[in-house]
């Protein structure tokens, strides 16, 4: 599941598809427990990091 979730996320931030609004609208923070971080890839783990950072620059989201 952890696998899909991180795909998912991973083309979206690749750009593959449109969504309507900007991108405070359209997204979250992405938080996963200490097992399923353990899971991933350094790249999986990379872009993870690289979305929660776009949104606490511009959403404000917070740890």
């Amino acid at each position: 599941m952890v696998k899909e979730l991180t795909l998912a996320l991973l083309i979206a931030l690749a750009g593959c598809s449109t969504a309507r609004g900007s991108f405070c609208a359209v997204s979250s923070p992405i938080r996963l427990s200490a097992a399923a971080v353990a899971a991933l890839s350094d790249a999986e783990v990379r872009a993870l990091l690289a979305h929660n950072r776009k949104g606490a620059a511009l959403c404000g989201w917070s740890p």
